[in-house]
């Protein structure tokens, strides 16, 4: 056999069969969550999200181009181009696999490749790739318009590389493929970061290749010297900081811990070289070069993601300020010439390279420059922002934007290594470098960023527990985990100790973010419900299908409510993915040790260096699960592997071998046993995962290769290990196919559709989150969906760019006023404003809001603003009571209002009792101030956050600012739009067999609680006909089967919604949807109940709200059936 040759045709039909389950299964239209936004973008070339995908997004563009340049197909090009980047990235997997799989086949040897090899090596590649396809992140990425499919197509692409320069480094000009890798890697940059991940795993590939041609005595003389060098500089560099920071005066005292930490790793880096080299004295160098090369991979990595990426548009945008504001140039003129010097400096350094024959300067200097040509793809970002498009995120329209758009500026930063904890409280602040914005013809400086400053006993090392604000529940999190206590003030009764920020990081971090979703991929998944907290037996955890385990985690599994138990998002494989990729690693570590840790690296550095980098807060707003894709991506590596052993045991009995796996896979076991004890299941349940973990290794590691032995011919051996191996991913495609398959799905446009419809012509909706904007995005900007409505995402208006984008038309939709200039809201000016009661305001009245922020909050004269503790002038809000006039004749005859409105003189509101109004809450009250009526305001949910909450009409999906106090719905508008279905959709949820998760449920219950909503004020108006017409038309275009009318859910909202329909129904007389609807809730609650009395204390204290809520609604429930049986009774 030709095994190169079938090793290609069989990559591609690896290939063809991944790209062809994805592309069956991908959804229909736009997503949830991001995709939305990456869609739109892709079809106009617009600018997404901070640190943005421009390579994305014009490969975006060029799919849909090629699907007919057709609005309606656009997000499904973009879905099939993710489906075939992922179809690519398995078959990249395969070859990755057959690698490895053929040096340990064929070890050291340049002969031929058997037919027998051949078959095993194809049997390996074969398994793992399809493991691969099937596994749920990485699946579930792959069939939608987000970044994370192409993410893992470059992860795979580079990785394969780097081995494919592995097998040709000795022939001539192999090193272009190092530079390929570098290029790709450049380009990936344009797409997403994890690429960068890839690094640590090269470097060694490159070591354990090259190694002969390093002398280890010079290369560990310079490690140690640069190291400790780095270490002194970095301690001394510190330590001046830390004394400029010092304050004795204000109580800020000297805190020197970050100096030490920086030179105690410094010694502990030498220090573990040393005692590699001793623990490993035979193979000292070798050892020794395997950890400094760890080292130096890590640094580079390093260097790309902060040097490459960041500090040369830096430093490219501090020429730009000098070439423009100095030397009175055009912008841009600077950043060309700094990539222009850089260009330049590469030439000289290559020509010194040649002439003093360093080949690797040589080798780095081309790795560097093609990184920096596939990372240029960010030009084109500035380009389309100068272009003003309708999604221009940052106005990255120049080289300073761009700065703060690659750092993810408006994220914010956190600490890794040393800094505060979550009971924290700022003594000072410390201001950074000045920012700069563009103006007209110069830079314009706009204020400094500042990081706050904190007491050293507020600090620590290592911090895990960090977020102190408390906007997304992160403090309160941390807290609820530790135990601590919260004062009435808000504050805290004590900080954390080191141990319980360990813990948190260990059992919250690493067990219930990262190893929960590990083993999602390769055990089973409960359900599709969110997990939010460690103790939540019921949502969302791992399971493995076998009772034993699974009970003594979570409780008793077959007495869980029939909704999730039976749902689609259930799946178990039983741990077998999980054993096989146990035995794939230990045999490869075996076998060839040096591709073991290759690939440990990258499993690492794609799945538990993500975990110590992002530290992750809790409670998060959704499954991070496709974050770690890549550790999984190489996990199924290793369950291609696994084949190789079962041949290899079959064929001649390794006792060695075995007790070596057994030996390890009691230490994995172990390790899984800790980390269970340590996330609070218990000593008993940890104990019995455990050892049936150990068991089920030990018996599947012993008892295939044994039944293979009977077969004693070496061709039937492996044809038989690869059918059982077979069964593993078969078993994962049929658990998960349902759970996956999108391809009926359409929510997320009618979501957005059904929001947009719901508004009258030319309004401004204001938005708040992820789901309820970039959905509406893709409406408008593709399907071209009421391009007349505005946008504004309230989150955003905090940043001066997003308030200054108002000011222009946007696709059909009119400028919106917002009483400031650009330059009162520029850069940090009026951030935030406090609340300073003046004497010249009566509490008891309430004043004119466009008088009080146009005059008053946004006046730049002295006399409206007070001195600050540093001595600046800055604004505040003297009033908590406002009001915004109403000319009854306007709002009656634009029809803001309805005919029968009792409409009110004046919006009368009070502000919360909070101290402070950021700039997102000013440029809110400002759009409404200087709106006086004039055009429609619709929210997408009731907004309670500035006090106007009173005056939200519900207007189909969407709430309108009236000038109505408790306004009930304009049930005629809301009937007729419900009743169209060109305008009021379900997502095609009336068609069968369609699986919608916990994001879509919600966003489906979301289309019929405003169904119910409307058939209520129906009622309450007596139109009962037309209420039993919506319930009717909503149980229609809603298939119980798609979205059961009883189902389990966080804090039962679901049922919640059922029971009102339910109550709705019988007051309408529909008597049969009624008790349909009863039944299935009915159902539901009462298992839920027997679930929850069948767990023990712990379990069932950690679901007592749920308890008590599902008990609450058993009572709701029962009364209203026996109040409208009895009614039905009386009347009979």
């Amino acid at each position: 056999m030709n095994y190169n040759r079938i090793n290609n045709i069989t990559g591609w039909a690896i290939f063809a069969f991944a790209s062809t389950v994805y592309i069956m299964t991908s959804e229909a239209g736009g997503s949830f969550w991001d995709c939305g936004e990456f869609v739109s973008s892709c079809y106009k070339l617009q600018v997404p999200h901070p640190p943005g995908a421009p390579m994305f997004v014009m490969l975006g563009r060029i799919f849909i181009v090629l699907f007919g340049d057709n609005p309606l197909t656009a997000a499904k090009a973009v879905n099939i181009m993710s489906a075939l980047a992922s179809g690519f990235t398995i078959m990249f997997l395969f070859w990755t696999i057959t690698h490895f799989a053929k040096k340990i086949v064929q070890p050291g040897t340049t002969k031929s490749v058997t037919n027998i090899q051949v078959c095993s090596i194809m049997a390996a590649g074969i398994i793992g790739a399809l493991a691969g396809t099937f596994t749920d992140s990485f699946w579930y990425s792959a069939v939608e318009g987000e970044v994370y499919a192409m993410s893992s197509f470059f992860t795979a692409i580079v990785f394969w590389a780097a081995l494919k320069w592995e097998r040709v480094a000795d022939e001539p000009g192999a090193d272009k493929w190092l530079i390929l890798i570098s290029f790709l890697i450049g380009i990936s940059i344009g797409v997403h970061l994890l690429c960068l991940l890839c690094i640590p795993a090269i470097v060694m590939i490159y070591y354990f290749k090259r190694r002969s041609s390093f002398k280890y005595p010079v290369i560990r003389k310079y490690f140690i010297r640069i190291v400790l060098f780095g270490g002194i500089a970095g301690f001394i560099l510190s330590l001046v900081a830390a004394q400029s920071a010092t304050d004795a005066s204000r109580g800020i005292p000297t805190d020197n811990t970050f100096a030490g930490l920086i030179f105690l790793a410094s010694i502990i880096a030498v220090g573990l070289l040393f005692l590699v080299e001793r623990t490993a004295k035979n193979k000292r160098e070798l050892y020794g070069g395997v950890y400094i090369f760890m080292v130096l991979g890590v640094v580079i990595f390093g260097i790309i993601l902060k040097g490459v990426i960041q500090y040369s548009i830096k430093a490219a945008g501090a020429f730009d300020i000098f070439f423009v504001n100095d030397l009175n140039l055009p912008f841009f003129s600077g950043f060309a010439f700094f990539f222009v010097l850089v260009a330049v400096g590469i030439w000289f350094g290559l020509r010194y390279a040649e002439k003093k024959t360093w080949s690797h300067l040589r080798l780095a200097l081309w790795c560097i420059a093609f990184t920096l040509i596939g990372y240029s793809s960010y030009i084109t970002t500035m380009i389309r922002s100068n272009a003003d498009p309708s999604i221009d995120m940052f106005n990255v329209d120049n080289p300073q934007a761009l700065e703060g758009y690659l750092g993810r500026d408006q994220y914010g930063d956190f600490p890794l290594l040393y800094g505060q904890n979550f009971t924290a409280q700022p003594v000072d602040y410390a201001d950074k470098v000045m920012k700069y914005s563009k103006g007209e013809h110069t830079y314009i400086p706009v204020g400094k960023d500042f990081d706050y400053v904190f007491l050293p006993k507020d600090k620590m090392v290592f911090p895990r527990m960090w977020d102190m604000t408390n906007d997304q529940n992160h403090a309160d999190y941390y807290a609820y985990f530790a135990g601590i206590n919260k004062s009435q003030d808000g504050t805290y009764e004590r900080n954390p100790t080191f141990i319980e920020n360990l813990r948190f990081f260990l059992s919250y971090q690493t067990y219930y973010m990262y190893i929960r979703y590990f083993m999602w991929n390769f055990s089973g998944k409960q359900n599709d419900l969110q997990g939010s907290f460690i103790n939540n037996v019921r949502d969302g955890n791992w399971i493995t299908g076998i009772p034993i385990i699974d009970n003594a985690l979570y409780g008793n599994q077959s007495m869980m409510p029939d909704s999730i138990q039976k749902s689609k998002g259930h799946n178990v494989m039983y741990m077998l993915p999980f054993v096989l990729g146990v035995i794939g690693l230990l045999y490869q570590s075996k076998r060839k040790g040096s591709d073991a840790l290759v690939n440990m690296l990258l499993f690492l550095s794609t799945g538990f260096a993500i975990v110590i980098y992002i530290n992750q807060p809790g409670y998060q707003p959704r499954e991070r699960d496709y974050a770690y894709a890549g550790s999984f991506y190489v996990y199924a590596i290793w369950i291609g592997l696994s084949v190789l052993y079962f041949i290899e045991m079959a064929s001649a009995c390794n006792k060695k071998l075995l007790k070596d796996v057994l030996t390890n896979a009691a230490l994995i076991s172990l390790i899984l046993t800790i980390f269970i004890a340590i996330a609070g299941y218990g000593a008993a349940a940890s104990f019995i995962t455990g050892i049936a973990t150990f068991l089920l290794i030990a018996f599947i590691a012993a008892g295939i290769p044994s039944a293979l032995k009977v077969l004693k011919n070496k061709q039937a051996i492996i044809v038989a290990a690869f059918i059982i191996s077979l069964f593993v991913p078969i078993l994962m495609g049929v658990q998960e196919w349902n759970d996956h398959d999108r391809h009926k799905k359409q929510l997320a446009r009618d979501v957005a559709r059904d929001y947009l419809e719901s508004l009258a012509p030319n309004a401004i909706l204001f938005s708040i989150g992820d789901n309820d904007t970039y959905p509406l995005w893709y409406a408008q900007e593709v399907e071209g969906i009421r391009p007349d409505v505005r946008i504004i995402i309230t989150t955003l208006l905090g940043s001066d760019w997003k308030i200054n984008e108002l000011r222009h038309k946007v696709n059909n939709s009119d400028p919106v006023d917002v009483i400031w200039s650009s330059q009162q809201v520029q850069g940090n000016k009026r951030d935030y404003v406090f609340y300073q009661p003046n004497p010249q305001f009566a509490e008891d009245r309430y004043y004119n809001l466009y008088d009080i922020m146009k005059n008053w909050v946004g006046s730049d004269d002295t006399s409206a603003q007070v001195q600050s503790s540093s001595g600046e002038s800055v604004n505040t809000f003297p009033v908590r009571k406002l009001a915004v006039p109403v000319d009854a004749t306007l709002v009656r005859t634009n029809g803001t209002v309805k005919a029968d409105d009792k409409v009110a003189d004046a919006m009368r509101f009070e502000l919360p009792a909070k101290n402070v109004l950021l700039k997102n809450d000013l440029a809110i009250l400002n759009i409404i101030a200087a709106n006086k009526w004039e055009r429609p305001v619709y929210f997408t949910m009731p907004y309670n956050k500035l006090g106007f909450d009173k005056y939200l009409r519900r207007e189909g999906m969407a709430y309108r600012l009236v000038p109505v106090e408790n306004p009930s719905i304009n049930t005629a508008k809301g009937y007729a739009l419900v009743m169209d279905n060109k305008k009021w959709n379900y997502g095609n949820a009336n068609l069968n067999n369609v699986y919608y998760d916990e994001i879509n449920r919600t966003q489906l219950l979301g289309i019929r609680k405003a169904d119910l909503d409307l058939a209520l004020d129906l009622i309450n108006e007596n139109k009962l006909t037309e209420a039993r017409n919506i319930l009717e038309h909503d149980d229609k275009m809603i298939k119980e089967e798609n979205l059961p009318y009883g189902m389990t859910s966080g804090n039962n909202m679901h049922n919640r919604i059922s029971i009102g329909m339910m109550e709705a129904a019988w007051r309408v007389e529909d008597t049969k949807l009624a008790a349909k609807i009863a039944t299935s809730v009915e159902k539901d609650l009462l298992q839920q109940r027997r679930y929850y009395q069948s767990l023990n204390a712990q379990q069932q204290a950690a679901l007592e709200y749920e308890s008590s809520m599902n008990e609450n609604l058993i009572q709701a429930l029962n009364a209203i059936k026996k109040n409208y049986t009895e009614k039905k009774t009386g009347l009979e």
